[in-house]
């Protein structure tokens, strides 16, 4: 009997910028994919992991989009229940203010940063040289959430709470070269002088589903 797959939760508000959830959902092949702003909603009790993707809706805009509560309260349903759980970007941003955290706007960064990793299994295997597209930054992060991932702008770049499986990543490890065209329309790429073909992502996503996996033999 297989075990329960991984629900990728997508995020996203505006079809036209849907491509980063699919790049991120072409990473968990197998996986439910749930569309939260849409109303759908993950069955805690069928999964054995959950993926929370980026979106260009910011977690402060709680009045006009109500769904964002209900993914807090999923999150802390996850933590509650112990069930592996990855935060991208908005999905990052989202888990630590659900734990207590803050997010701020400070315009957008879009562009190949280099990363400082902790140790951590997560990250093994995980190039440095990571791409990101965001506005919003963690400034404070949640309660038992620590910082296991920095960048030279930006403290909490990655974080990881202290007893549950729940890591988050500001960056976005599905985005590939083949979307740079994308990232350029979209949210004025900065060419940075890093190599996007020296990004490797998908071994970041490998690592969680091996996580899942032990998790669920456990």
């Amino acid at each position: 009997m297989s075990s329960p797959p991984i629900a990728v939760v997508r995020n996203e508000v505006h079809s036209e910028y849907e491509y980063h959830c699919d790049a991120l959902s072409g990473n968990f092949p197998d996986a439910r994919e749930v569309e939260f702003p849409a109303g759908e909603r993950p069955d805690l009790d069928r999964v054995a992991g959950l993926v929370l993707t980026g979106s260009t809706a910011g977690v402060y805009e709680r009045d006009d989009r109500p769904w964002i509560d209900d993914e807090r309260r999923l999150v802390e349903a996850a933590v509650e229940r112990e069930i592996p759980t990855l935060g991208v970007c908005f999905g990052h941003q989202l888990v630590n203010r659900a734990l207590g955290g803050t997010v701020e706007n400070v315009g957008t960064t879009a562009r190949l940063v280099e990363a400082e990793f902790a140790d951590d299994p997560l990250f093994e295997g995980v190039s440095p040289v990571v791409p990101v597209a965001h506005a919003d930054v963690v400034t404070d992060t949640g309660d038992e959430m620590e910082v296991i991932a920095s960048a030279d702008y930006y403290r909490a770049f990655g974080t990881r709470h202290r007893d549950a499986p729940l890591w988050t990543v500001q960056f976005h490890p599905e985005f590939t070269p083949e979307l740079r065209g994308r990232l350029a329309n979209d949210f004025g790429w900065d060419e940075s002088g890093l190599r996007f073909e020296d990004a490797n992502g998908a071994r970041l996503f490998e690592n969680f589903r091996s996580i899942v996996e032990a998790s669920a033999d456990s």
